[in-house]
């Protein structure tokens, strides 16, 4: 899944991919240094945008737990 574009993932997505891999955001805190859980609902509400390697991170952290499939059905359709 290299191939994807963080930039253009919307909110929703990261809230379903996140929620997908069975992560709550207090987990992704634990999961991630120097991230906290504030950062992850402003990524997911659209109020906030997060570096590239952060959001990279948070990409592959919940994609691991995923299927091409399910990153592909998330990301494309919301």
């Amino acid at each position: 899944m290299e191939n994807v574009q963080l930039t253009a993932i919307s909110p929703k997505s990261w809230q379903l991919l996140r929620v997908a891999a069975d992560y709550t955001q207090r987990a992704v805190e634990r999961e991630v240094d120097g991230l906290v859980q504030a950062h992850i609902s402003m990524l997911e509400g659209g109020n906030r945008s997060l570096s590239e390697p952060r959001r990279r991170l948070l990409f592959d952290l919940y994609t691991a737990e995923l299927t091409h499939t399910q990153v592909s059905a998330i990301v494309e359709n919301f």
